[in-house]
């Protein structure tokens, strides 16, 4: 166990002094939030996020943070709804693909090599290739702030799952197979990503 004075200590506010901001790191992997939307004349966009999770049960409730005025906060704005796509680790190349620094009118799903389907509940599409997808209604879009209560140009966008597709093959006697899908988490490094598999799972059960 570490002893107290073997801690690198820093404030952010006065910078980490170290050759890369580890907080992305600290709080991961974290799950993409691979997030698909079009616009009101039906642009289509893809892009992923790196601040994304589940925040609720009933109703299920997900959530994405867009540092600054991105294409995808200005569609769901407009038509109050987004898609969400499992990233595997086949899919991560399409996936960086996707994050390039491209114009409204590129269509990114054309731009990695996805294929766009038809979603149940919701215009957006989502990706045909990914094995899980959410369709999901804006919920709430809170612009965060700093402890100070200054406005910061980040929006929290958080949505309601109102469609799960999930392909068959990840249903095991009807459990859902997280290590089987291949879920590409990101890191926090520069480049970092991880991949859960069977070998990572270990079980504890809840203390009654």
């Amino acid at each position: 166990m570490p002893m107290s004075n073997d801690f690198h200590f820093y404030e952010p506010a006065q910078g980490h002094g170290l050759p890369h901001d580890p907080f992305n790191a600290m709080v991961g992997p974290r799950p993409i939030g691979w997030v698909s939307t079009q616009d009101a004349q039906g642009r289509r966009n893809l892009a992923p996020y790196s601040f994304f999770n589940a925040f609720n049960y009933t109703p299920p409730l997900v959530g994405f943070a867009s540092l600054g005025e991105k294409d995808s906060l200005r569609n769901i704005r407009e038509t109050g709804e987004f898609g969400w796509n499992l990233v595997t680790r086949p899919l991560a190349e399409a996936m960086n693909q996707s994050c390039a620094a491209v114009p409204p009118e590129v269509d990114e799903f054309t731009l990695a090599g996805l294929t766009p389907v038809a979603s149940r509940c919701i215009a957006a599409p989502r990706v045909a290739e990914s094995p899980v997808s959410f369709e999901c209604r804006l919920t709430q879009l809170i612009q965060l702030e700093g402890a100070d209560g200054s406005k910061l140009p980040t929006w929290l966008v958080l949505g309601e799952v109102v469609g799960v597709h999930i392909a068959r093959h990840l249903l095991k006697d009807g459990i859902y197979d997280t290590a089987a899908a291949e879920p590409v988490l990101r890191g926090g490094g520069p480049a970092d990503y991880f991949t859960i598999r069977p070998d990572n799972l270990f079980k504890m059960f809840r203390p009654r």
